[in-house]
């Protein structure tokens, strides 16, 4: 376990060091004066509109932070030949497999600490109002949901040829499950056979990554979820996990390190 922190470590350090912080820090400040900017208006239904902005751009920026940190982690470490000398003091295939998700991951929960700790200063100061809990509601749906996306992306890198290619194929994948896997089951029913039966397979395979999508629960004031339902959305995202970074495994077992 301590070779696994080791490297998640590292992971979370090079975070600060690449551009990637800055622009969080960026992001964070644009998402403060645009939630400060709504109390000039002194109207609701415009401090909904720019609640529900920020949090787009919440969800839009921790997206692009997990994939593009770990598109590039295991592609990085061949093209420098330091995986040598990291699979040498030993560290098994496995043991980097898991260290650089969960860098990647907890790199990512930074991310949304950052952006909801703002948006929960500025939007509390205007409307007056904490609700703590459904925020670390939306909160930790949403970090499990990066799970599943970052341990994707991971097995990703291990099969396509640069970071560039996994992160154009994954953006593509990651929007197409948010935006059109909760209609799959619907648009189904209209087809004839077999595309019926194929996308109904779809519907049942594909990881539903809009689950975890809270903000209208934040935008609106809905009462908190319950926690058997957060429960099992938990599990249901670490299976999900599971078996992706197992696929990694597998890959980056077998895969040649000079490939």
């Amino acid at each position: 376990m301590n070779k696994i922190f080791a490297l998640a470590g590292v992971v979370i350090k090079e975070l600060y060091r690449r551009k990637d912080f800055y622009v969080l820090f960026v992001l964070t400040a644009l998402l403060t004066l645009g939630a400060g900017a709504a109390s000039f208006f002194h109207d609701d239904k415009i401090i909904r509109y720019v609640k529900d902005i920020c949090l787009l751009l919440i969800w839009v920026s921790s997206i692009v932070i997990a994939i593009v940190t770990t598109a590039r982690q295991i592609p990085a470490e061949r093209e420098a030949r330091t995986i040598f000398p990291l699979l040498a003091k030993p560290v098994s295939r496995g043991q980097v497999i898991v260290g650089k998700f969960l860098g990647c991951w907890l790199a990512s929960g930074i991310a949304l600490v950052v952006f909801y700790f703002f948006f929960a200063i500025i939007t509390g100061s205007r409307e007056h109002v904490w609700p703590f809990g459904i925020y670390f509601q939306a909160m930790w749906m949403q970090w499990f949901m990066l799970a599943i996306v970052t341990a994707m992306v991971l097995l990703g890198s291990i099969f396509f040829a640069a970071p560039s290619s996994t992160n154009t194929i994954c953006f593509i994948v990651v929007l197409g499950l948010l935006g059109l896997g909760g209609h799959l089951g619907k648009i189904a029913l209209q087809q004839a056979q077999p595309v019926q039966n194929i996308l109904t397979f779809l519907y049942f395979f594909i990881p539903h990554l809009e689950w975890y999508d809270l903000r209208d629960f934040v935008v609106y004031d809905q009462p908190l979820i319950a926690c058997s339902a957060i429960a099992q959305a938990t599990v249901y995202a670490a299976v999900w996990t599971a078996i992706f970074l197992f696929l990694a495994w597998l890959g980056f077992r077998r895969k040649g390190l000079n490939t």
